[in-house]
């Protein structure tokens, strides 16, 4: 049975020791952890804006001003595992430490990426930063379904993740204030001196947002080093050698349910951030939306709040409706609306790959809850294997960015639509998979 017990780490002696001085419930845990997920929202949303205003100061084609993505989304795939590992060890909250400073150094990374006007900075500071989120995402979204009741936890997770959409949401925005400049949007770099890559007034719009959530990362690391958090110790009535020990690398593929749901979590993730990403240089095509760089940004936080939305909907569908078959349902939408804008012009060509945000809303919380359903001991490493999937944000928005240059913008959303294909299969088929060995 799954225990809310007070946050203990564990060391190599296994010794227990208490983390913070001020204990919370469940309730306010379940509070507290929102926040996580909207900073987390925020920064990921804010490579939406990174990745047009980069392309621009750099002059770099789709294929190149995408490794803002895979840097960021390839972090996932490398520590993920690893985190689940750690989490196993540390415990739900020191994991959320841990995280919180390695995303705060990532985000430090930025100020002498600006300052040196080099690319691949950036690329590497968007990669630490990705590290440390790779590390909150496994820590708190098993938590958020443990956190409870197991029936309710897909509706529970949902409702989480809708305030991390309420930072994707307003993170275009801020973006679009800060990061690109007033009026145009995206500074004309034609008439800069040649060598001279990213101007020194251009570096400080990316400098100083990036500074700030550092510190507001900070404040966060104080914050739950002083809380103790109710955490979630699993004891499974299994022989003692069957629950000490860990999964080998490939015997997730002896869970089908949580082996299809990874893969899942790999075409969402990549569908939902390639259009996130391209979805500025989309809508300023003449045969799209033909807007400016600035309007274009509102429309992205549409996007995200289609989400955001749809999650607050989804958190009460749930209760009554089977999760797979509302997965289903979605990615199903997400085809048509997806054919419907790349067969057609204006607003109606802007208004449907807008709504496909709606439809994302409910699929990676669901997904989540129903590949780690049944797990019991190795739920830490499911997390871990479902973070490692989230990897298709970068791979994804690569093949996106590629198509982009030999097919043009348009043709390219048929990537994310085929995505949106196999979400349908696993919501449609998950009821018959079973994480039993």
């Amino acid at each position: 049975m799954n225990e809310l017990v007070p946050e203990r780490t564990h060391g190599s002696s296994g010794v227990a020791k208490e983390v913070g001085t001020y204990t919370v419930g469940k309730r306010a845990g379940l509070f507290v952890l929102t926040v996580l997920f909207f900073v987390w929202g925020f920064i990921t949303s804010l490579n939406d804006i990174l990745v047009p205003h980069l392309k621009s100061a750099f002059e770099l084609n789709y294929t190149k001003a995408i490794l803002v993505q895979f840097s960021f989304f390839a972090a996932y795939f490398l520590v993920s595992v690893p985190a689940g590992l750690l989490i196993r060890r540390v415990g739900y909250q020191l994991g959320i430490v841990l995280g919180l400073l390695i995303a705060c150094a990532g985000c430090l990374l930025f100020i002498p990426a600006a300052r040196m006007h080099v690319y691949m900075m950036f690329l590497l500071g968007l990669f630490v930063l990705a590290s440390g989120i790779a590390i909150l995402q496994v820590s708190a979204n098993p938590y958020v379904i443990a956190l409870g009741r197991p029936e309710s936890a897909p509706s529970r997770l949902n409702l989480t993740q809708a305030f991390n959409s309420l930072g994707t949401s307003l993170a275009p925005i801020f973006g679009a204030l800060v990061i690109f400049s007033a009026g145009a949007g995206i500074v004309n770099f034609s008439s800069i001196q040649p060598g001279v890559n990213y101007p020194a007034s251009e570096a400080a719009s990316v400098e100083i947002p990036y500074f700030w959530l550092s510190v507001v990362l900070l404040v966060l690391v104080a914050f739950f080093s002083w809380v103790s958090l109710p955490s979630i110790k699993v004891e499974e009535e299994l022989p003692e050698e069957s629950s000490a020990r860990a999964f080998g690398i490939f015997e997730f593929l002896l869970f089908p349910r949580l082996a299809l749901g990874a893969v899942a979590i790999f075409f969402y993730v990549g569908a939902e951030v390639a259009i996130g990403s391209f979805l500025v240089s989309y809508l300023t095509e003449k045969t799209v939306g033909d807007i400016g760089v600035g309007e274009a940004a509102r429309y992205v936080s549409l996007y995200w709040a289609g989400a955001m939305i749809g999650r607050f909907i989804g958190a009460g569908l749930l209760k009554f409706v089977r999760p797979g078959a509302l997965l289903a349902t979605c990615g199903f939408s997400a085809v048509l609306l997806i054919s419907l804008s790349i067969t057609s012009e204006g607003p109606l060509a802007v208004w449907t790959i807008v709504a496909v945000g709606l439809c994302n809303s409910i699929m990676f919380p669901t997904i989540f809850s129903l590949a780690l359903g049944g797990l019991r001991q190795f739920t830490s490493q499911g997390s871990g294997v479902l973070c490692m999937a989230i990897v298709g944000g970068a791979i994804v928005p690569l093949l996106q960015g590629i198509t982009a240059d030999s097919a043009g913008i348009r043709l390219s959303f048929v990537v994310p639509l085929i995505c949106y294909c196999y979400i349908v299969y696993y919501g449609a088929f998950s009821p018959f998979l079973r994480n039993r060995k």
